[in-house]
């Protein structure tokens, strides 16, 4: 189904260059690029990096450009390239376990209860143990998006030659689930964040808001088989209102990080408010609205279903 075209009938009329899919990898290809990034700004708050952490400093970039090199071999080999980025993706998502466990393990205290070992506290001070799950995400929106399903809205996955799969669920519904996760991962991940500043900011609750309704309207619009018009609007309202928290939190974060006159201080940046952070927000905005893009092929002559 052509969420998009639900929305704005003239659209379905209009032959947008990319597929959904293309989009969803698209995404992730860059997403596995700024994750490196992040997390190498992230440790040098750490004076040293430790040869473990430059796993996912490496991995993020050199996954993203094998995956921008994968889409281009898509256009003659396209078997090939899907299980090139399914490799990737896969790898992405062991990554991304490997961090949850070796953040835990330092957040942890070395021996007693685990009751004990691991407190709230402990998690709000100690390596940001959701972080890595990023890595998970996005390895599940690019596994998800690679294999092509036929027809859309089918649950049928088209694999090497002829093995088909089908699915307990809609690719759309898989992506709609994806996105309320990646929403409450970001919210969950601000929320510890903001716990080390004591909440004394009130302005600090509007990205716990925002994440929290974003969640609870994508696992919501997963259970429609056909959204209507009004149910795609609160949809985008939400996509919409995660780019913009984002993108003021990154500017805060930037204020905050500036001296009292306004100066850059490279130690601020690295050791104050996470600039990239928030923007997190805005990422899960991206992947909402690529998720109600044409889901047919660009080669197929299929009339789309706006709803």
């Amino acid at each position: 189904m052509y969420h998009l075209a639900t929305l704005v009938p003239r659209i379905a009329r209009r032959r947008i260059p990319i597929s959904r899919d293309e989009a969803i990898l698209l995404l992730a290809a860059v997403n596995q690029v700024f994750l490196g990034v992040d997390i190498y700004l992230a440790h040098l708050a750490d004076n040293k990096i430790q040869p473990g952490e430059w796993i996912p400093i490496v991995f993020g970039p050199v996954a993203g450009v094998v995956l921008l090199a994968a889409g281009v071999l898509a256009w003659w080999r396209r078997q090939a390239a899907a299980l090139v980025a399914s490799t990737v993706f896969a790898a992405s998502a062991v990554v991304g376990l490997m961090g949850i466990y070796f953040h835990l393990v330092r957040a942890a205290l070395p021996a007693g209860p685990i009751t004990y070992r691991l407190t709230t506290r402990l998690l709000v001070w100690g390596p940001p143990f959701l972080g890595p799950l990023m890595f998970v995400l996005v390895g599940l929106f690019g596994i998800s998006a690679v294999w092509r399903e036929d027809p859309p809205d089918s649950g049928r996955l088209q694999l090497l030659g002829r093995l088909r799969v089908r699915l307990p669920l809609r690719k759309t519904d898989v992506y709609f689930l994806l996105v309320g996760s990646t929403a409450m991962v970001a919210t969950v991940s601000a929320v510890f964040d903001h716990a080390r500043t004591g909440w004394e900011n009130n302005n600090l609750w509007y990205p716990t808001i925002v994440g929290v309704f974003t969640a609870v309207v994508c696992y919501g619009i997963a259970l429609f088989r056909r959204p209507r018009w009004g149910d795609l609007l609160v949809y985008v309202v939400a996509m919409a209102a995660m780019t913009l928290t984002g993108l003021i939190g990154a500017w805060l974060h930037v204020q905050d990080d500036l001296t009292s006159r306004g100066v850059v201080v490279a130690e601020r940046f690295i050791r104050g408010a996470p600039v990239m952070a928030p923007l997190l927000f805005a990422n899960v905005g991206m992947f909402g609205i690529a998720a109600l893009m044409d889901p047919r092929p660009r080669h197929s002559t299929r009339r789309p279903d706006a709803g």
